[in-house]
């Protein structure tokens, strides 16, 4: 296990479950958000971040955490190992809600830039869309690339995974 992606739906504990897992291998933690965001709420180019991307995945060694649709396919030719976050809506929607009152007005170690949390109804709707949209096209690229799979229902299964190791 050296170079590990941690994916899954939005609220599901990808990010506190990397920063976890870099603790306990010494796998430099990536967080696609990071990347991705910078100022209030601003992103970066789609060139530039795949740029910044691309130096990630030449690394030797990495655990990156994050969705990003466009780019899982590029991801998956370079990992050896993912953790599949592959929660029920309901779970993701309650983690969401539940980041947002915790670090309410706050920006998260996993965020770029200036970008605290908030209730965002566009990013709901989205999480209600996840599973139906992205599941499919996951397990597809899991089937064609054949890394190793760790799958996770729920957080318990993810904590336990840790505390074994």
């Amino acid at each position: 296990m050296k170079r590990v992606l941690i994916i899954g739906g939005n609220g599901s504990g990808k990010s506190t479950f990397s920063k976890k897992l870099g603790e306990k291998t010494g796998l430099p933690v990536v967080h696609l958000d990071k990347i991705f965001w910078h100022g209030n709420w601003e992103y970066i180019s789609r060139e530039e971040f795949d740029v910044l991307l691309e130096n990630e995945l030449k690394k030797e060694e990495w655990i990156i955490d994050g969705n990003f649709e466009r780019t899982l396919e590029e991801r998956m030719k370079f990992c050896d190992t993912v953790f599949y976050f592959d929660f029920s809506t309901i779970q993701c929607l309650f983690g969401v809600t539940e980041r947002v009152l915790k670090n309410y007005g706050k920006t998260r170690d996993d965020m770029g830039g200036n970008c605290p949390e908030k209730f965002d109804f566009e990013f709901y709707k989205s999480i209600l869309r996840f599973n139906k949209k992205n599941r499919p096209k996951t397990k597809a690229l899991l089937e064609k690339y054949k890394p190793k799979v760790i799958v996770f229902k729920n957080r318990k299964q993810a904590e336990d995974f840790l505390n074994l190791l």
